[in-house]
């Protein structure tokens, strides 16, 4: 094993019913003080990923090792893994300071320690003057800080968060997006993070795994993964792409020309098995050009304008392009709205290397 893996899962499958697999030969390296998200729809696998690693649900097959010893067989409490839920699980009858002080007193710290603890706790998460307040005195925000302290207080090296944010309202949910970031960075510890939110997963992680029916799609840098997606559903499920079916015409070395209703692309060949055969275009919203310079880019097209919708700093246009409708461009708005309406002519384009030729599906 790897001196900075701190969890593997070894070829780890999961089935509830014998015959559906879950998750399907997962074999993922968690490096020592990351941020690790597992990202990915409902049904993806990756809550239960995380309950196998807490020892809430048992592994089927496979082993996952935690700081080189393998955990199938110890049961959760032995772990000493911190875990955060979606709703808190604070007790309600406790103050603040008393749902702090549980999970050293199961641990028999001593009173003196336990008092120091949660002082650093509260401190980490900026609560100092809420020790003896209930959690129902609390604000969502002020909840989800609490919860995340209790999982820090006995100073466990590892952390596992379930969709944390999930009950909270979008203003406060990116507010507590960059304070657990920060916690992170403070605590020093490892985190893996649960989430269908792929904002969330882009603002928090140093990697993120894109599940998909039980496998991984891809693992990289949240920049990699927007940038450079593998394939078409990471470069769907992660922001917003333009998806172009059409029919690779030639590969010439790195990129390829694809056929697509309305005329050729030249992309990047990232995914295509050589011409003939069906391909499937990304192309990023943010990197279509309005009017283009001939000379700036190889793939230009006309354009009519369907929709113009007004984002504050951007203004996101659907117009019709390539045989499509729902072809989508943002435009920003730092320069001074674009002069456009509903049923313009326009013209638009994109460079080679801002088009990503994958698969099909």
């Amino acid at each position: 094993m790897e001196s900075d893996a701190y969890v593997q899962f070894i070829e780890v499958e999961k089935t509830y019913d014998g015959e559906t697999l879950v998750v399907k030969k997962l074999s993922l390296d968690v490096v020592r003080g990351e941020f690790l998200t597992l990202l990915g729809p409902s049904g993806s696998g990756k809550t239960t990923c995380l309950m196998m690693l807490a020892g809430f649900e048992a592994v089927t097959q496979g082993e996952i090792v935690l700081e080189g010893r393998p955990i199938n067989n110890v049961p959760p409490y032995k772990r000493d893994i911190g875990v955060v839920f979606q709703n808190y699980a604070l007790f309600p009858h406790m103050t603040v300071g008393e749902n702090l002080a549980f999970p050293l007193e199961v641990r028999r710290v001593p009173k003196a320690e336990i008092e120091q603890r949660i002082g650093r706790a509260l401190d980490m998460v900026q609560l100092e003057g809420f020790r003896h307040r209930r959690p129902a005195q609390l604000s969502g925000g002020q909840q989800q800080r609490v919860a995340v302290a209790r999982a820090l207080v006995f100073e466990p090296k590892l952390v596992l968060m379930d969709e944390p944010l999930g009950a909270l309202d979008k203003q406060l949910r990116e507010q507590m997006q960059y304070e657990i970031r920060h916690i992170h960075e403070r605590a020093g510890v490892t985190v893996v993070y649960v989430t269908h939110d792929q904002s969330e997963a882009l603002t928090m992680s140093n990697r993120i795994a894109v599940l998909n029916h039980g496998r991984i799609q891809q693992l990289a840098s949240p920049e990699e993964l927007y940038e450079r997606p593998e394939n078409a559903f990471v470069a769907q499920f992660i922001g917003e792409s333009n998806r172009l079916p059409g029919t690779v015409r030639e590969v010439n070395g790195h990129t390829c020309v694809v056929e697509v209703d309305g005329g050729a692309v030249h992309a990047l060949a990232v995914k295509v098995d050589g011409a003939g055969t069906p391909s499937t275009l990304s192309l990023r919203p943010e990197r279509v050009l309005l009017d283009p310079p001939p000379e700036s880019c190889p793939n230009q097209f006309e354009a009519r304008v369907e929709e113009l919708i007004y984002h504050g700093d951007h203004t996101r246009l659907r117009v019709r392009a390539c045989g499509r409708d729902d072809f989508v461009i943002k435009v920003p708005n730092a320069a001074g709205r674009a002069q456009l309406e509903v049923g313009a002519a326009i013209r638009i384009g994109w460079r080679i290397e801002d088009c990503r030729a994958l698969d099909a599906s």
